[in-house]
């Protein structure tokens, strides 16, 4: 019998790709997860259900804002949860940038369980 979405970790992952997306949902959701899934940053800021614990998966190339330009949104909204940014081939600037906002960067394609042990070291630390 598996632990009820309300029971499990929250994690909202915000990506446009719906392979990236799918996979990620699936996968977390074996190890006991309860991904929130959107398209896009507009998608997620208007979700007026944001759980008050859990952690963010952000993509830094989205439609209209990146990564991080949606994580300071976030931020300037109260929303305190932990964050990991995914991306293909990260340059200097942005790995500076989230190392300033003390977010992790894992990188695309996810090939490994670099992602899940960044999350699950992400939701550790906030407990």
């Amino acid at each position: 019998m598996s632990a009820s979405p309300e029971s499990r970790p929250a994690v909202l992952l915000v990506d446009d790709d719906p392979a990236v997306a799918h996979a990620v949902q699936f996968s977390f959701d074996l190890e006991g997860l309860d991904v929130r899934s959107y398209s896009d940053a507009e998608s997620l800021l208007a979700s007026d259900d944001l759980p008050q614990k859990g952690c963010l998966i952000l993509d830094y190339n989205l439609p209209g804002a990146d990564g991080l330009e949606l994580l300071d949104r976030l931020r300037a909204r109260g929303v305190r949860m932990p964050a990991v940014l995914i991306t293909t081939n990260p340059r200097t600037l942005l790995r500076a940038r989230a190392a300033t906002a003390g977010v992790p960067i894992i990188e695309k394609p996810l090939l490994t369980d670099a992602l899940l042990t960044a999350v699950r070291s992400a939701l550790a630390n906030e407990a």
